[in-house]
């Protein structure tokens, strides 16, 4: 009788330490307030990144406050997520836009890419996140859905954490496509509509 052949056994690869790592994305629904663009850095606690937290949660500045990420109050995600906003903050309702729910939908998209194995479970207490944040000041003057924006914020970091995660765009793909790839604003800024 022949011998059965066992099933191979995937591992799984854990990225080995991971000092620096980038991305960005863009992700917008119908409304054009909508539009989420986060920046991310992500790294080892102990290296840089680490140090970047905490200068930033320790160096408070007016207008740009740095926060963690969380699901609720007392429940902070993991790996630490610090979110910096992009746009100065003197509002009262764009901060709770903001620290409500930007800071659900980006805390989400964190726990999102650690779920998928973007992000290692086993690296979630030896990594940070910096998250650089945009919300269109244009928010406080207009009616906003909060699910259109959870969900594009949400869907925006994940998205800029699988970028950095899987280092894309790759420097072969920017050279190849350099000259197809037109910056929006100077494209304007060209046609004269800016």
């Amino acid at each position: 009788m022949p011998k059965k052949k066992k099933a191979a056994v995937k591992k799984v690869k854990v990225p080995q330490r991971i000092v620096m790592r980038t991305g960005e994305a863009l992700v917008e629904a119908e409304p054009a307030w909508s539009a989420a663009e986060p920046e991310v850095v992500i790294g080892e606690l102990d290296g840089p990144v680490g140090y970047a937290i905490a200068n930033l949660i320790g160096d408070q500045t007016k207008g740009h406050s740095r926060v963690f990420a969380i699901l609720n109050c007392d429940v902070q995600v993991k790996p630490a997520t610090v979110m910096v906003s992009k746009v100065t903050v003197n509002n009262e309702k764009y901060t709770n836009i903001l620290m409500g729910t930007v800071q659900a939908g980006i805390a989400n998209g964190v726990l999102d890419c650690v779920r998928e194995g973007i992000i290692p479970a086993s690296k979630a207490n030896d990594l940070g996140i910096i998250v650089s944040v945009w919300l269109d000041p244009s928010v406080v003057d207009v009616e906003i859905d909060h699910k259109i924006l959870f969900e594009t914020n949400r869907a925006a970091t994940a998205k800029a954490i699988r970028k950095a995660m899987h280092n894309e765009p790759s420097i072969e793909w920017l050279l190849k496509h350099q000259h197809e790839v037109t910056h929006f604003f100077h494209a304007m800024g060209v046609e004269g509509k800016l």
